[in-house]
Protein backbone atom coordinates (compact mmCIF):
# COMPACT_ATOMS: atom_id res chain seq x y z
CA UNK A 1 0.00 0.00 0.00
CA UNK A 2 1.09 3.56 -0.51
CA UNK A 3 0.14 7.02 0.61
CA UNK A 4 1.35 10.55 -0.02
CA UNK A 5 3.66 11.95 2.64
CA UNK A 6 4.30 15.65 2.27
CA UNK A 7 2.61 19.02 1.87
CA UNK A 8 -0.53 18.31 3.85
CA UNK A 9 -1.98 19.26 7.21
CA UNK A 10 -1.78 16.76 10.04
CA UNK A 11 -5.07 15.94 11.79
CA UNK A 12 -6.02 18.36 14.56
CA UNK A 13 -4.43 16.22 17.25
CA UNK A 14 -5.98 13.44 19.38
CA UNK A 15 -3.44 11.00 17.95
CA UNK A 16 -4.82 11.04 14.41
CA UNK A 17 -2.40 8.95 12.29
CA UNK A 18 -3.48 10.44 8.94
CA UNK A 19 -2.80 13.60 6.96
CA UNK A 20 -5.40 15.75 5.25
CA UNK A 21 -6.01 18.56 2.80
CA UNK A 22 -8.00 21.41 4.29
CA UNK A 23 -10.81 23.55 2.93
CA UNK A 24 -14.50 23.30 2.04
CA UNK A 25 -15.90 23.04 -1.47
CA UNK A 26 -12.40 23.22 -2.92
CA UNK A 27 -11.11 21.47 -6.00
CA UNK A 28 -8.38 19.27 -4.55
CA UNK A 29 -5.72 17.10 -6.15
CA UNK A 30 -3.82 14.24 -4.53
CA UNK A 31 -1.50 11.51 -5.73
CA UNK A 32 0.10 8.68 -3.79
CA UNK A 33 2.76 8.22 -6.48
CA UNK A 34 4.43 11.38 -7.82
CA UNK A 35 3.47 12.77 -11.22
CA UNK A 36 0.57 10.34 -11.65
CA UNK A 37 -2.11 12.92 -12.36
CA UNK A 38 -2.35 13.88 -16.06
CA UNK A 39 -1.45 17.48 -16.86
CA UNK A 40 -3.83 19.65 -18.84
CA UNK A 41 -6.50 17.00 -19.32
CA UNK A 42 -8.61 14.53 -17.36
CA UNK A 43 -8.86 11.51 -19.63
CA UNK A 44 -5.60 10.84 -21.51
CA UNK A 45 -5.37 8.12 -24.13
CA UNK A 46 -3.01 6.26 -21.81
CA UNK A 47 -2.74 6.98 -18.09
CA UNK A 48 0.57 6.60 -16.31
CA UNK A 49 1.32 3.12 -14.93
CA UNK A 50 -1.60 1.70 -16.95
CA UNK A 51 -4.13 3.16 -14.53
CA UNK A 52 -7.79 3.39 -15.49
CA UNK A 53 -9.53 6.77 -15.54
CA UNK A 54 -12.89 6.84 -13.79
CA UNK A 55 -15.27 9.76 -13.30
CA UNK A 56 -17.51 10.15 -10.26
CA UNK A 57 -20.39 12.62 -10.48
CA UNK A 58 -22.14 13.97 -7.38
CA UNK A 59 -24.41 16.28 -9.38
CA UNK A 60 -25.93 16.22 -12.88
CA UNK A 61 -23.63 17.40 -15.67
CA UNK A 62 -25.69 20.50 -16.48
CA UNK A 63 -26.00 22.15 -13.07
CA UNK A 64 -24.46 25.64 -12.74
CA UNK A 65 -20.69 25.52 -12.35
CA UNK A 66 -20.87 26.77 -8.75
CA UNK A 67 -23.02 23.76 -7.82
CA UNK A 68 -21.17 21.08 -9.77
CA UNK A 69 -19.51 18.31 -7.74
CA UNK A 70 -17.33 15.84 -9.60
CA UNK A 71 -14.06 13.95 -9.18
CA UNK A 72 -11.65 12.07 -11.46
CA UNK A 73 -10.01 8.92 -10.10
CA UNK A 74 -7.00 7.02 -11.49
CA UNK A 75 -7.14 3.44 -10.25
CA UNK A 76 -5.52 0.04 -10.66
CA UNK A 77 -8.78 -1.59 -11.82
CA UNK A 78 -12.06 0.13 -12.70
CA UNK A 79 -15.22 -0.25 -10.63
CA UNK A 80 -16.97 -1.93 -13.56
CA UNK A 81 -14.74 -5.00 -13.05
CA UNK A 82 -17.01 -7.08 -10.82
CA UNK A 83 -19.07 -10.27 -11.00
CA UNK A 84 -22.55 -8.73 -11.09
CA UNK A 85 -25.08 -7.55 -8.53
CA UNK A 86 -27.32 -9.79 -6.45
CA UNK A 87 -29.65 -9.03 -3.59
CA UNK A 88 -27.69 -9.42 -0.39
CA UNK A 89 -28.34 -12.73 1.36
CA UNK A 90 -28.38 -10.86 4.63
CA UNK A 91 -30.50 -7.72 4.79
CA UNK A 92 -30.57 -5.12 7.54
CA UNK A 93 -34.30 -5.08 8.39
CA UNK A 94 -33.89 -1.92 10.45
CA UNK A 95 -32.86 0.34 7.54
CA UNK A 96 -35.69 2.46 6.12
CA UNK A 97 -35.33 4.74 3.09
CA UNK A 98 -38.88 5.78 2.14
CA UNK A 99 -41.04 7.67 4.65
CA UNK A 100 -44.79 8.00 4.26
CA UNK A 101 -47.98 7.53 6.26
CA UNK A 102 -49.03 5.15 3.49
CA UNK A 103 -46.61 2.75 5.20
CA UNK A 104 -48.72 1.45 8.07
CA UNK A 105 -45.62 0.54 10.07
CA UNK A 106 -44.70 4.23 10.37
CA UNK A 107 -46.17 6.61 12.92
CA UNK A 108 -46.60 10.31 13.62
CA UNK A 109 -47.13 11.67 17.10
CA UNK A 110 -47.25 15.10 18.74
CA UNK A 111 -45.76 13.56 21.87
CA UNK A 112 -42.17 14.35 22.72
CA UNK A 113 -40.24 11.11 22.43
CA UNK A 114 -36.86 10.02 23.71
CA UNK A 115 -34.62 6.99 23.47
CA UNK A 116 -31.97 5.74 25.88
CA UNK A 117 -28.55 5.04 24.31
CA UNK A 118 -28.06 1.95 22.19
CA UNK A 119 -25.20 -0.46 22.87
CA UNK A 120 -23.40 -2.86 20.53
CA UNK A 121 -24.68 -6.42 20.83
CA UNK A 122 -22.83 -8.78 23.13
CA UNK A 123 -23.84 -12.07 21.51
CA UNK A 124 -22.89 -11.43 17.87
CA UNK A 125 -20.45 -9.53 15.68
CA UNK A 126 -22.07 -6.58 13.88
CA UNK A 127 -20.26 -4.18 11.56
CA UNK A 128 -21.20 -0.56 10.83
CA UNK A 129 -23.64 -1.35 7.99
CA UNK A 130 -25.59 -3.92 9.97
CA UNK A 131 -25.39 -1.82 13.12
CA UNK A 132 -27.53 0.90 11.52
CA UNK A 133 -31.09 1.38 12.75
CA UNK A 134 -33.39 4.01 11.21
CA UNK A 135 -35.32 6.03 13.78
CA UNK A 136 -37.30 8.53 11.67
CA UNK A 137 -37.32 10.43 8.42
CA UNK A 138 -39.12 12.25 5.65
CA UNK A 139 -39.42 11.79 1.88
CA UNK A 140 -37.01 9.40 0.25
CA UNK A 141 -34.22 8.88 -2.29
CA UNK A 142 -36.53 8.09 -5.21
CA UNK A 143 -37.96 11.62 -5.15
CA UNK A 144 -34.51 13.05 -4.40
CA UNK A 145 -35.67 15.00 -1.37
CA UNK A 146 -35.89 14.08 2.28
CA UNK A 147 -33.75 12.84 5.11
CA UNK A 148 -33.37 10.04 7.61
CA UNK A 149 -31.97 9.85 11.13
CA UNK A 150 -30.21 6.64 12.09
CA UNK A 151 -28.27 5.41 15.07
CA UNK A 152 -25.40 2.93 14.83
CA UNK A 153 -24.06 0.49 17.39
CA UNK A 154 -21.40 -1.92 16.13
CA UNK A 155 -18.57 -4.10 17.36
CA UNK A 156 -16.87 -5.58 14.27
CA UNK A 157 -14.54 -4.38 11.51
CA UNK A 158 -15.72 -4.60 7.92
CA UNK A 159 -12.80 -6.76 6.76
CA UNK A 160 -12.59 -7.24 2.99
CA UNK A 161 -15.88 -5.47 2.48
CA UNK A 162 -16.85 -2.04 1.21
CA UNK A 163 -20.09 -0.07 1.35
CA UNK A 164 -21.73 2.27 -1.16
CA UNK A 165 -24.76 4.33 -0.18
CA UNK A 166 -26.65 5.00 -3.41
CA UNK A 167 -29.48 6.71 -1.53
CA UNK A 168 -27.94 9.75 0.12
CA UNK A 169 -25.06 11.48 1.90
CA UNK A 170 -24.17 10.26 5.39
CA UNK A 171 -23.17 12.66 8.15
CA UNK A 172 -21.70 10.51 10.93
CA UNK A 173 -21.53 11.78 14.53
CA UNK A 174 -19.54 9.42 16.80
CA UNK A 175 -20.45 9.30 20.49
CA UNK A 176 -18.40 6.33 21.72
CA UNK A 177 -15.47 4.81 19.86
CA UNK A 178 -13.30 6.01 16.98
CA UNK A 179 -14.14 5.21 13.37
CA UNK A 180 -11.24 4.38 11.03
CA UNK A 181 -12.89 5.13 7.69
CA UNK A 182 -11.14 4.06 4.50
CA UNK A 183 -12.55 5.59 1.32
CA UNK A 184 -11.57 5.50 -2.32
CA UNK A 185 -9.97 8.92 -1.74
CA UNK A 186 -7.96 7.95 1.34
CA UNK A 187 -8.36 7.44 5.06
CA UNK A 188 -9.94 9.42 7.90
CA UNK A 189 -9.78 8.75 11.63
CA UNK A 190 -12.97 10.15 13.14
CA UNK A 191 -13.14 10.72 16.89
CA UNK A 192 -16.06 11.46 19.21
CA UNK A 193 -16.39 15.23 19.05
CA UNK A 194 -15.85 15.18 15.27
CA UNK A 195 -18.17 14.52 12.35
CA UNK A 196 -17.55 12.89 8.98
CA UNK A 197 -19.47 13.23 5.72
CA UNK A 198 -19.34 10.52 3.06
CA UNK A 199 -21.36 11.34 -0.03
CA UNK A 200 -23.57 9.00 -2.00
CA UNK A 201 -21.90 6.73 -4.54
CA UNK A 202 -18.50 6.59 -2.80
CA UNK A 203 -16.99 3.29 -1.66
CA UNK A 204 -15.86 3.12 1.95
CA UNK A 205 -15.44 0.84 4.93
CA UNK A 206 -15.29 1.26 8.70
CA UNK A 207 -12.89 -0.36 11.16
CA UNK A 208 -13.17 0.09 14.92
CA UNK A 209 -9.86 0.83 16.68
CA UNK A 210 -11.62 0.70 20.05
CA UNK A 211 -13.47 -2.53 19.35
CA UNK A 212 -16.94 -0.99 19.35
CA UNK A 213 -18.67 2.25 18.47
CA UNK A 214 -21.98 4.07 18.94
CA UNK A 215 -23.25 7.25 17.33
CA UNK A 216 -25.74 9.08 15.15
CA UNK A 217 -26.12 9.36 11.36
CA UNK A 218 -28.07 11.98 9.46
CA UNK A 219 -28.72 11.00 5.83
CA UNK A 220 -29.93 13.51 3.24
CA UNK A 221 -31.49 12.63 -0.11
CA UNK A 222 -30.96 14.75 -3.20
CA UNK A 223 -28.89 17.59 -1.79
CA UNK A 224 -25.38 17.90 -0.40
CA UNK A 225 -24.20 19.65 2.75
CA UNK A 226 -22.86 23.17 2.52
CA UNK A 227 -21.78 25.93 4.87
CA UNK A 228 -24.56 28.28 6.01
CA UNK A 229 -24.46 31.87 4.80
CA UNK A 230 -22.86 34.27 7.29
CA UNK A 231 -24.79 37.44 6.45
CA UNK A 232 -23.94 40.29 8.88
CA UNK A 233 -21.32 38.08 10.57
CA UNK A 234 -19.01 38.84 7.67
CA UNK A 235 -16.21 36.67 6.36
CA UNK A 236 -15.54 34.43 9.36
CA UNK A 237 -17.31 32.68 12.18
CA UNK A 238 -19.28 29.50 12.87
CA UNK A 239 -17.54 26.68 10.93
CA UNK A 240 -14.61 28.08 8.95
CA UNK A 241 -13.67 26.38 5.65
CA UNK A 242 -10.03 25.77 6.56
CA UNK A 243 -11.05 23.50 9.45
CA UNK A 244 -12.61 20.84 7.20
CA UNK A 245 -10.21 17.98 6.46
CA UNK A 246 -10.20 15.82 3.34
CA UNK A 247 -8.18 12.61 2.94
CA UNK A 248 -5.14 12.29 0.73
CA UNK A 249 -4.63 9.59 -1.88
CA UNK A 250 -3.89 6.13 -0.53
CA UNK A 251 -4.03 2.85 -2.44
CA UNK A 252 -3.74 -0.84 -1.70
CA UNK A 253 -2.53 -3.53 -4.12
CA UNK A 254 -4.78 -6.53 -3.51
CA UNK A 255 -6.01 -8.91 -6.22
CA UNK A 256 -8.05 -11.17 -3.91
CA UNK A 257 -11.80 -11.39 -3.47
CA UNK A 258 -13.74 -8.48 -2.01
CA UNK A 259 -17.41 -7.84 -1.54
CA UNK A 260 -19.07 -4.45 -2.10
CA UNK A 261 -22.49 -3.81 -0.54
CA UNK A 262 -24.76 -1.20 -2.09
CA UNK A 263 -27.69 0.42 -0.28
CA UNK A 264 -30.36 1.31 -2.83
CA UNK A 265 -33.87 2.25 -1.74
CA UNK A 266 -32.98 0.98 1.72
CA UNK A 267 -32.29 -2.53 0.37
CA UNK A 268 -28.85 -4.12 0.30
CA UNK A 269 -27.25 -5.55 -2.83
CA UNK A 270 -23.78 -7.06 -3.19
CA UNK A 271 -21.22 -7.69 -5.86
CA UNK A 272 -18.02 -9.69 -5.58
CA UNK A 273 -14.79 -8.69 -7.29
CA UNK A 274 -11.24 -10.02 -7.44
CA UNK A 275 -9.58 -6.76 -6.43
CA UNK A 276 -9.75 -4.20 -3.68
CA UNK A 277 -12.02 -1.18 -4.25
CA UNK A 278 -9.38 0.93 -2.51
CA UNK A 279 -6.87 1.07 -5.36
CA UNK A 280 -7.08 4.75 -6.35
CA UNK A 281 -3.51 5.96 -6.91
CA UNK A 282 -4.43 9.58 -7.65
CA UNK A 283 -7.50 11.77 -7.87
CA UNK A 284 -8.66 15.35 -8.29
CA UNK A 285 -12.01 17.12 -7.95
CA UNK A 286 -14.42 18.47 -5.36
CA UNK A 287 -16.66 15.45 -4.64
CA UNK A 288 -14.65 14.12 -1.72
CA UNK A 289 -15.43 12.86 1.81
CA UNK A 290 -14.38 15.04 4.72
CA UNK A 291 -14.35 15.39 8.48
CA UNK A 292 -14.60 18.30 10.90
CA UNK A 293 -13.62 18.74 14.53
CA UNK A 294 -16.57 20.37 16.32
CA UNK A 295 -14.13 21.95 18.76
CA UNK A 296 -13.12 24.28 15.91
CA UNK A 297 -16.61 25.80 15.74
CA UNK A 298 -16.70 29.52 16.57
CA UNK A 299 -19.92 30.23 18.44
CA UNK A 300 -21.54 33.64 18.02
CA UNK A 301 -24.34 35.27 19.98
CA UNK A 302 -25.72 38.37 21.64
CA UNK A 303 -23.43 40.53 23.78
CA UNK A 304 -26.13 42.95 24.95
CA UNK A 305 -29.64 41.60 25.57
CA UNK A 306 -31.93 38.78 24.40
CA UNK A 307 -30.33 35.96 22.47
CA UNK A 308 -30.16 34.76 18.89
CA UNK A 309 -32.15 31.91 17.39
CA UNK A 310 -30.43 28.50 17.45
CA UNK A 311 -29.69 28.81 13.72
CA UNK A 312 -26.64 30.80 14.85
CA UNK A 313 -25.13 27.45 15.94
CA UNK A 314 -25.46 25.76 12.52
CA UNK A 315 -22.35 23.89 11.36
CA UNK A 316 -23.67 22.55 8.05
CA UNK A 317 -26.91 22.94 6.16
CA UNK A 318 -28.61 21.31 3.17
CA UNK A 319 -31.09 23.11 0.97
CA UNK A 320 -34.60 21.92 0.25
CA UNK A 321 -36.36 22.49 -3.05
CA UNK A 322 -38.11 25.49 -1.47
CA UNK A 323 -35.95 28.61 -1.85
CA UNK A 324 -34.57 29.83 1.46
CA UNK A 325 -35.75 26.79 3.44
CA UNK A 326 -33.29 24.20 4.73
CA UNK A 327 -33.97 20.52 4.29
CA UNK A 328 -31.61 19.84 7.17
CA UNK A 329 -29.51 21.89 9.56
CA UNK A 330 -26.85 20.39 11.79
CA UNK A 331 -26.24 22.59 14.85
CA UNK A 332 -24.19 22.15 18.01
CA UNK A 333 -24.40 23.52 21.54
CA UNK A 334 -21.17 23.43 23.49
CA UNK A 335 -19.19 25.31 26.13
CA UNK A 336 -19.36 29.06 25.61
CA UNK A 337 -19.62 32.40 27.41
CA UNK A 338 -23.03 33.81 28.33
CA UNK A 339 -22.95 37.57 28.97
CA UNK A 340 -26.28 39.15 27.92
CA UNK A 341 -27.92 41.73 30.22
CA UNK A 342 -31.52 41.78 31.54
CA UNK A 343 -32.29 38.67 29.51
CA UNK A 344 -33.83 35.28 30.19
CA UNK A 345 -30.82 33.30 29.04
CA UNK A 346 -32.00 29.70 28.48
CA UNK A 347 -34.07 28.89 25.38
CA UNK A 348 -37.44 30.57 25.71
CA UNK A 349 -40.59 28.45 25.58
CA UNK A 350 -41.29 27.89 21.92
CA UNK A 351 -43.20 26.01 19.21
CA UNK A 352 -41.19 25.67 16.03
CA UNK A 353 -42.33 24.82 12.54
CA UNK A 354 -39.20 22.65 12.39
CA UNK A 355 -38.71 19.11 13.65
CA UNK A 356 -35.96 18.94 16.26
CA UNK A 357 -33.90 15.83 16.95
CA UNK A 358 -31.35 16.19 19.73
CA UNK A 359 -28.41 13.99 20.67
CA UNK A 360 -25.70 14.26 23.29
CA UNK A 361 -22.05 13.48 22.56
CA UNK A 362 -20.63 14.23 26.00
CA UNK A 363 -21.38 15.94 29.30
CA UNK A 364 -24.73 16.98 30.67
CA UNK A 365 -27.35 19.25 29.12
CA UNK A 366 -29.92 20.54 31.62
CA UNK A 367 -33.59 21.01 30.98
CA UNK A 368 -34.10 17.84 28.95
CA UNK A 369 -36.02 14.75 29.96
CA UNK A 370 -34.72 12.08 32.26
CA UNK A 371 -32.21 9.78 30.63
CA UNK A 372 -30.70 12.41 28.32
CA UNK A 373 -27.14 11.11 28.53
CA UNK A 374 -24.47 10.65 25.83
CA UNK A 375 -25.87 8.48 23.07
CA UNK A 376 -29.50 9.24 23.90
CA UNK A 377 -31.93 10.75 21.42
CA UNK A 378 -34.76 13.26 21.89
CA UNK A 379 -37.44 14.18 19.33
CA UNK A 380 -39.92 17.02 19.12
CA UNK A 381 -42.15 17.28 16.08
CA UNK A 382 -43.12 20.58 14.49
CA UNK A 383 -45.14 22.92 16.74
CA UNK A 384 -44.68 20.68 19.76
CA UNK A 385 -44.35 23.10 22.72
CA UNK A 386 -41.13 22.70 24.66
CA UNK A 387 -38.77 24.51 26.98
CA UNK A 388 -37.02 24.31 30.33
CA UNK A 389 -38.50 22.98 33.57
CA UNK A 390 -39.44 25.13 36.57
CA UNK A 391 -36.11 24.69 38.32
CA UNK A 392 -34.17 26.03 35.34
CA UNK A 393 -36.79 28.72 34.71
CA UNK A 394 -36.63 29.96 38.32
CA UNK A 395 -32.84 30.02 38.38
CA UNK A 396 -32.72 31.93 35.09
CA UNK A 397 -35.41 34.39 36.19
CA UNK A 398 -34.00 35.20 39.61
CA UNK A 399 -30.27 34.50 39.41
CA UNK A 400 -27.39 36.93 39.03
CA UNK A 401 -26.65 37.85 35.42
CA UNK A 402 -22.90 38.14 35.48
CA UNK A 403 -20.72 36.71 32.71
CA UNK A 404 -20.38 32.95 33.05
CA UNK A 405 -19.36 29.86 31.17
CA UNK A 406 -22.26 27.55 30.34
CA UNK A 407 -22.47 23.92 29.20
CA UNK A 408 -18.95 23.24 30.37
CA UNK A 409 -17.77 19.84 29.22
CA UNK A 410 -20.95 19.28 27.21
CA UNK A 411 -21.57 18.85 23.51
CA UNK A 412 -25.17 18.57 22.32
CA UNK A 413 -26.01 18.15 18.64
CA UNK A 414 -29.26 19.05 16.89
CA UNK A 415 -30.52 17.58 13.64
CA UNK A 416 -33.19 20.08 12.62
CA UNK A 417 -35.41 19.89 9.56
CA UNK A 418 -38.19 21.95 8.00
CA UNK A 419 -39.86 18.61 7.23
CA UNK A 420 -42.27 16.64 9.40
CA UNK A 421 -41.00 13.20 10.40
CA UNK A 422 -42.54 9.76 10.51
CA UNK A 423 -41.24 7.42 13.21
CA UNK A 424 -40.18 3.93 12.17
CA UNK A 425 -41.63 0.75 13.58
CA UNK A 426 -38.28 -0.09 15.15
CA UNK A 427 -38.10 3.25 16.95
CA UNK A 428 -41.65 3.00 18.29
CA UNK A 429 -41.27 -0.58 19.52
CA UNK A 430 -37.69 -0.28 20.77
CA UNK A 431 -37.16 -1.02 24.45
CA UNK A 432 -34.95 2.10 24.41
CA UNK A 433 -37.95 4.36 23.81
CA UNK A 434 -39.47 6.41 26.59
CA UNK A 435 -41.67 9.47 26.53
CA UNK A 436 -40.67 12.80 27.96
CA UNK A 437 -42.22 13.05 31.40
CA UNK A 438 -44.81 15.86 31.18
CA UNK A 439 -44.60 16.21 34.94
CA UNK A 440 -41.24 17.94 34.53
CA UNK A 441 -43.22 21.10 33.69
CA UNK A 442 -45.81 20.85 36.50
CA UNK A 443 -43.97 23.46 38.53
CA UNK A 444 -44.63 26.10 35.87
CA UNK A 445 -47.73 27.34 37.67
CA UNK A 446 -49.76 30.46 36.92
CA UNK A 447 -47.53 33.02 38.62
CA UNK A 448 -49.76 35.69 37.03
CA UNK A 449 -52.37 35.03 39.70
CA UNK A 450 -49.97 36.10 42.46
CA UNK A 451 -50.35 39.69 41.20
CA UNK A 452 -54.15 40.02 41.41
CA UNK A 453 -54.12 43.12 43.59
CA UNK A 454 -51.48 44.85 41.45
CA UNK A 455 -53.37 43.96 38.25
CA UNK A 456 -56.68 45.34 39.56
CA UNK A 457 -54.99 48.53 40.77
CA UNK A 458 -53.36 49.07 37.38
CA UNK A 459 -56.66 48.51 35.58
CA UNK A 460 -58.42 50.95 37.87
CA UNK A 461 -55.73 53.56 37.35
CA UNK A 462 -56.12 53.14 33.60
CA UNK A 463 -59.90 53.55 33.82
CA UNK A 464 -60.53 49.99 32.76
CA UNK A 465 -62.94 47.47 34.32
CA UNK A 466 -61.52 44.90 36.76
CA UNK A 467 -60.83 41.31 35.75
CA UNK A 468 -62.73 38.41 37.26
CA UNK A 469 -59.72 36.76 38.88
Amino acid sequence: MATAQGGYAIGRGKGDPYRYQVGFGNNFASEALPNTLPIGQNNPQKSKYGLYTEGLNGTPFTVPRAQAQHSWLYRVRPSVAHNGFVKAEKQNPYIVAEFSLLDRTQTVTPTQLAWHPHEPPTNEQVNFVYGLKTMMGNGGPMLREGLALHIYACNANMGKEAFVNSDGDFMIVPVFGRLDIQTEFGKMMVFPGEIAVVQRGIKWKVNLPDGKAVGYVQEIFGMHYELPELGPLGASGLANPRDFEHPIAHFDVDQTQWEVTYKLGGKLFTCKQEHTPFDVVAWHGNYIPYKYDLDAFIACGSLTKDHCDPSIFTVLTARSKTTGVALADFAIFKERWDVAEKTFRPPYFHRNTASEILGLVCGDYGGRSDGFVPGALSFETGFCPHGVDNEVFTAASEGELGPRKIQQGALMVMFESSMMMTITEYAMKSDKRHEHEPGMWNGLDAKFLQYKDEIQADLKAAGLPPLAL
